[in-house]
């Protein structure tokens, strides 16, 4: 496989078998709303010195390009636009915290702040260097087609728990208080199946080893074009034609990215069922269709498939296109 480079307003052929870069199809205008206040904002104190807080995608009709954490009046994190958590840390115990949040799109217009979430850090624990005992028989059950219930027992601890974090595979995407054994988790996919495990964390920070790992696939969403096996969403209106430059000839592709919650930032293209290249998108994705050319030969009457599929924001890959068949013209 071989990666290509994308920069914004460029397009430039090469041969598969060299990097080369190349894009289009990208507004450089302004237009429409800024984002909205990100609503379903929440926090909860991880640790005695941190908080988990968390909340839902803007609105608006521009891309988030990324979220603005801000503990009272001062900014604490600033996030990609596809993550919507984040862990405050160097926090002081026994102390109360307001948590509110901003969106800023691509053109650097700033959202209004989200309502304030308010978060008490735990008091600190003398010398507590036991980590809590494992959280046990984790269970998990899908709840629609986007979201998964999932619980738990409580841990054991020499102290008291001060959160639970939640693991999808290598990655946490979720944190409750102590006192909770259960939880929703959101913003997955139709038709895809997770990993989940959970660990149980106490007020001086130490971390239990894993549960053991649940599994939950999510039912396809009606009308949807998941793949078999549950790999998630595929680019759609995929459409491929060749043109030719000085006695060579260029493929052209042009796409809809699949309506997911975050920034799809990767591509494979596939000729002929065999993986060919890869784009990766090195700035602000395209917003709307995405158009790209690259070099396929200088030979006239070729015919090859072409199908392309995306990298999602959860880092798996999804659906592929549908499939297209092209040839090479001859001619001047």
């Amino acid at each position: 496989m071989r990666r290509v480079c994308i920069r914004a307003a460029a397009v430039c052929g090469a041969l598969l078998t060299l990097v080369s870069c190349g894009w289009g199809g990208q507004s450089t205008g302004v237009s429409g709303r800024p984002p909205a206040a990100p609503d379903g904002v929440t926090a909860a104190a991880g640790s005695a010195t941190s908080v988990h807080v968390m909340w839902n995608r803007a609105s608006g009709d521009s891309e988030v390009d990324h979220y603005e954490v801000y503990r009272g009046t001062t900014k604490v994190k600033e996030v990609p636009g596809s993550q919507h958590m984040v862990d405050v840390t160097r926090l002081k115990p026994s102390t109360e915290y307001a948590f509110s949040v901003r969106a800023q799109d691509a053109d650097g217009r700033l959202g209004p702040a989200s309502e304030r979430v308010r978060a008490t850090t735990p008091a600190a624990t003398a010398a507590d260097e036991r980590a809590p005992g494992r959280p046990e028989h984790l269970r998990g059950k899908a709840a629609g087609s986007r979201a998964a219930q999932l619980s738990w027992t409580r841990s054991a601890d020499g102290g008291d728990v001060a959160s639970y974090d939640i693991h999808q595979g290598d990655t946490k995407i979720h944190s409750v208080g102590g006192a909770q054994t259960a939880t929703v988790v959101t913003g997955l996919r139709p038709g895809t199946r997770y990993s989940f495990t959970v660990r149980a964390r106490d007020a001086a920070d130490n971390v239990s080893p894993a549960s053991e790992t649940v599994q939950v696939t999510t039912p396809a969403a009606p009308g949807g074009n998941g793949a078999a096996g549950g790999t998630g969403l595929a680019p759609t209106a995929f459409r491929a034609t060749t043109h030719r430059t000085d006695g060579a000839h260029y493929l052209d592709l042009s796409w809809t990215a699949p309506d997911v919650d975050g920034v799809i930032t990767e591509y494979q293209i596939q000729l002929d069922r065999q993986p060919v290249t890869s784009l990766v998108w090195g700035g602000t994705p395209p917003r709307g269709r995405a158009t790209y050319s690259f070099y396929v030969g200088r030979e006239a009457g070729v015919t090859q498939r072409v199908r392309i599929r995306a990298k999602l924001p959860d880092g798996t890959w999804g659906a592929f296109s549908a499939e297209r068949t092209v040839t090479t013209i001859g001619g001047a």
